[in-house]
């Protein structure tokens, strides 16, 4: 099936998101009666067909999801084309006898009968068990924990971090090692799908696929199919339903390479922020705005110990005032005027959320990687400008705040570049002189670039003339686990031996620590 490259008209689908934002809300309203009474669907299939998710934690709450989608590759799922009521519960013990909330909400047709149900009232630092009911069917138990009291701790947190994971390039192997860990959250950053189309074998993973995914996403409908092919996998849905996930975007949610600003949100982009939104667990603050623009960056405190900023590296970023792609630095990109990676407003945000830190440990989670990575050595000065290399303004406008607020503990987390790093951030990467201000790890990809050897050929050469960078790996799949407490952070870089085969089993590749107040990982003996 061929798509037109703008098939609605931009400025009614852009109205017709405004509205979808108001019915949005009307949809956490409590309604009477029960999911047992909902309308029968088309040949009776099972509705829970992508899983369940929950995120968002805050001391007191935590966002519970669901999509009813019993057809995922036909133009409406298979549901009615109205609203239908869905029952949730969430319960103290996995047996779901000691239920503590429940209720039913409206699984809307505009939202892709996707629900995000906002639940309250709850006990700080404890975990819940969850499921949905419609009609006679029932989800998955999934389960899920609130974050520690405002000012409890300092305590623990254990998370893990990915990003990348095209669906066609090989098994979600990785989420099932993941799913086996002892976690607190789960951060995922970005490339959750590809907007490419679907080979008739599925790629790496020789599965047969419908006709319609032969295209790559052009529209509202077919990017509800991309997503729901992506989040049929079981073990996607394993790693989601064990723990809450926090989740930004990066690219190839759209486009490659795309800047968020560069120009208005047309109806494909409109669309496709709209289905990230129906397929994630996030709060009503992500909604879709009636410019189709979403808000995903938030702030999440771990008690005493952590302050997690997770960034929008996308949305507001403008063209690279240097070039695209690998060409030379210039003085332009040090001009915040002529440049931002993150916008004005989201910068002040993080900015100001820095300085007022209180928090141990200082986490920011960014979509693409923020150390230098200089391509030619003496030779010259180019770099990608795709990652905070094309706008040093706006990276140096936060390792100055780094220095001048003392901010403590700051560590970033990263993935986009199928690679692992392990990176010193400097105030000034322009003076190599200039101090440590921060600590970055890179994550690999779950899945993309399958077992081919790609990156550490083409980046590995470039390692010597980057000092800074501490840890290289560019040709294993995978994902990071960070575990913290007051006195240290210790990374662990989780690896795959291939994705060629949905049992592969991750281990420890290298293992790195981080003591507080000093900046700069350590690797250990694993």
């Amino acid at each position: 099936m061929n798509y037109p490259a703008n098939p609605l008209h931009r400025r009614g689908f852009l109205t017709g998101i405004g509205t979808v934002a108001g019915l949005a809300a009307l949809s956490q309203v409590p309604l009477e009666g029960t999911a047992l009474a909902a309308p029968r669907l088309r040949g009776d299939e099972y509705p829970f067909k992508l899983g369940i998710a929950s995120g968002d934690p805050t001391p007191g709450g935590v966002v519970l999801w669901t999509r009813l989608v019993p057809d995922p590759f036909s133009p409406d799922g298979g549901m009615p084309t109205r609203a239908v009521p869905v029952d949730w519960q969430l319960a103290l013990d996995e047996n779901m006898r000691k239920v503590v909330k429940s209720g039913t909400v409206s699984a809307l047709p505009e939202l892709a009968h996707s629900v995000h149900v906002e639940v309250d009232g709850l006990a700080p630092g404890r975990h819940y068990y969850y499921r949905f009911r419609y009609r006679g069917d029932v989800s998955d138990v999934g389960r899920t924990r609130t974050a520690p009291p405002e000012h409890g701790g300092p305590g623990s947190l254990s998370f893990a971090f990915a990003s990348c994971q095209d669906w066609t390039h090989g098994f979600y192997s990785a989420y099932r090692s993941m799913a086996e860990e002892d976690l607190d959250l789960v951060i995922h950053l970005g490339d959750y799908v590809y907007e490419y189309g679907v080979p008739a074998d599925g790629g790496m993973r020789k599965t047969a696929t419908p006709d319609v995914l032969r295209e790559g996403p052009r529209n509202l409908d077919r990017w509800r199919m991309q997503y729901a092919l992506y989040k049929s996998d079981p073990d996607l849905q394993r790693a989601h339903a064990r723990f809450p996930w926090l989740v930004t975007w990066d690219d190839h949610e759209v486009a490659n390479d795309y800047a968020g600003a560069y120009g208005p949100i047309d109806a494909n982009r409109a669309a496709a922020y709209k289905a990230w939104y129906e397929h994630q667990p996030v709060s009503r603050r992500s909604l879709p705005r009636a410019d189709g623009s979403l808000r995903l960056y938030g702030r999440t405190g771990w008690g005493r110990l952590a302050q997690i900023d997770l960034l929008d590296t996308r949305q507001y970023r403008s063209a690279p005032p240097c070039g695209w792609g690998e060409a030379p630095a210039c003085e332009a990109g040090n001009d915040p005027a002529k440049g931002t990676m993150l916008g004005t407003m989201q910068e002040r945000w993080l900015l100001d959320g820095l300085r007022a830190s209180r928090a141990h440990w200082n986490v920011i989670a960014t979509s693409v990687m923020m150390a230098r990575l200089d391509h030619d050595g003496p030779t010259g000065d180019i770099i990608w400008h795709d990652a905070w290399d094309g706008y040093p303004a706006s990276r140096r406008a936060i390792t100055d705040t780094f220095v001048s607020a003392k901010v403590r503990n700051p560590i970033l987390v990263a993935g986009d570049w199928h690679s692992t790093f392990v990176n010193d951030i400097h105030q000034d990467f322009d003076r190599p002189e200039s101090p440590v201000v921060a600590t970055e790890f890179v994550g690999t990809s779950i899945s993309t670039n399958g077992d081919d050897e790609v990156y550490g050929p083409y980046y590995g050469p470039m390692i010597k003339w980057n000092p800074h960078i501490k840890f290289f790996d560019g040709d294993r799949r995978g994902y990071v686990t960070c575990r913290l407490d007051e006195r240290e952070w210790r990374t662990d870089l989780r690896m795959v031996p291939t994705v060629s085969r949905a049992d592969a089993t991750a281990t420890t590749f290298a293992s790195f620590v981080v003591e507080d107040r000093r900046p700069g990982a350590v690797r250990i003996q694993a």
